[in-house]
């Protein structure tokens, strides 16, 4: 099983990052939130799972350990796949998750693309009790601490976005793939920020 990518990131799609490992391109399911801090010619560290059904072998990247092991935990859940585990980790953040399965949040969870209200019951009756919530804050904290600079760059182009009407998802794809494009390093700096939006509605503009 591949546990782990080392590599040079080649693209971001929609949902994936194809990333090159010694020559070698992996395909690389991730959430929405990992896929906004990748950018074409990046170096990165993907934790994986390897998914194997009677369709198909997909490959499941995390940028956090914690990410990785809470969609463990998910896909344990009987009627929780892969991509809906992936869906709730667009959706909110593990530590998110922790408090929202130990407060009975199933409104919070069922905000999540493909998940209902009986499913984020089902997610709330079979993990609560299950997840440490000191051991999820307290890596959470230690990973704000050594990960590289907030890019507020960004998050100042997909909110602007958002506000015009964009999906959450669709704004951070039409960002990464405008760095990526136009080779604007990250995080953006403030200056950057006016030009990527522009280059981001533009790619968007395009899409429609």
């Amino acid at each position: 099983m591949i546990g782990m990518l080392t590599g040079r990131v080649e693209s971001v799609e929609t949902d994936t990052a194809l990333i090159d490992v010694g020559g070698v391109g992996y395909e690389v399911r991730m959430s929405a939130t990992d896929l906004s801090r990748l950018h074409a010619g990046q170096d990165t560290r993907v934790f994986t799972y390897m998914n194997l059904s009677q369709d198909a072998i997909t490959l499941h990247g995390f940028l956090d350990r914690d990410a990785k092991k809470t969609f463990l935990q998910l896909i344990k859940v009987s009627g929780i796949g892969p991509k809906v585990a992936q869906s709730l980790l667009s959706t909110l953040t593990p530590s998110q998750l922790a408090h929202a399965i130990a407060d009975n949040d199933a409104t919070a969870l069922a905000k999540a693309p493909g998940l209902g209200k009986k499913g984020a019951q089902k997610i709330i009756l079979e993990l609560k009790g299950s997840i440490d919530l000191s051991q999820i804050e307290g890596a959470s904290a230690q990973a704000a601490i050594s990960k590289s600079p907030v890019d507020t760059g960004t998050g100042q182009v997909v909110e602007g976005l958002i506000s015009l009407g964009w999906r959450q998802q669709d704004a951070q794809q039409a960002v990464a793939e405008a760095c990526a494009e136009n080779d604007i390093p990250t995080p953006l700096a403030t200056d950057d920020v006016p030009r990527v939006l522009r280059l981001a509605l533009a790619l968007m503009d395009r899409g429609r």
